[in-house]
């Protein structure tokens, strides 16, 4: 018997992430399983303001921080009727390394990820974070395609 006890969804706010919440949302329903929200700043200093020895970067690192704590307080239907134990948690660095490195620190049994579903040159330039994990994870990684994949 599969046994989840703690599931790991990884949030970056966009609609296929909050389908994939969703999914994991009624995962940890049905196994009774501990659920934990995460989301990764992708801090570089070629994507963040840089001046006064780096003041400037940590001033936007935590106003980023308090702008993605609010959103995974919101990232769940309240609705949802659930009495499990939620964590939710930020993260800085390369996502799909965090999210990797977030799941064998939490002894995660599942990740739940959206994908982009982007193909051709805009997945070779952008790469892809869920393949990424899917490629590296110790555990078992469910992709979730946007709802408009499942139109067609």
């Amino acid at each position: 018997m599969i046994q989840l006890n703690r599931i790991l969804a990884a949030a970056d706010f966009s609609s296929s992430s909050g389908h994939a919440i969703q999914h994991a949302c009624e995962l940890a329903g049905r196994f009774q399983s501990e659920l934990h929200l995460l989301h990764v700043l992708e801090v570089h200093a070629t994507t963040t303001p840089m001046f006064a020895g780096g003041l400037a970067i940590s001033a936007w690192v935590k106003e980023s921080r308090a702008a993605a704590e609010r959103e995974l307080e919101r990232a769940i239907d309240p609705a949802w009727n659930f009495r499990g134990r939620i964590v939710r948690a930020t993260a800085e660095g390369t996502p799909f390394l965090e999210i990797i490195r977030y799941a064998r620190s939490h002894e995660i049994d599942l990740i739940v990820l959206g994908t982009h579903g982007r193909t051709g040159v805009s997945h070779f330039l952008m790469g892809s974070v869920a393949e990424k994990v899917v490629r590296k994870a110790d555990c078992p990684v469910l992709t979730v395609k946007p709802r408009e994949a499942h139109a067609s």
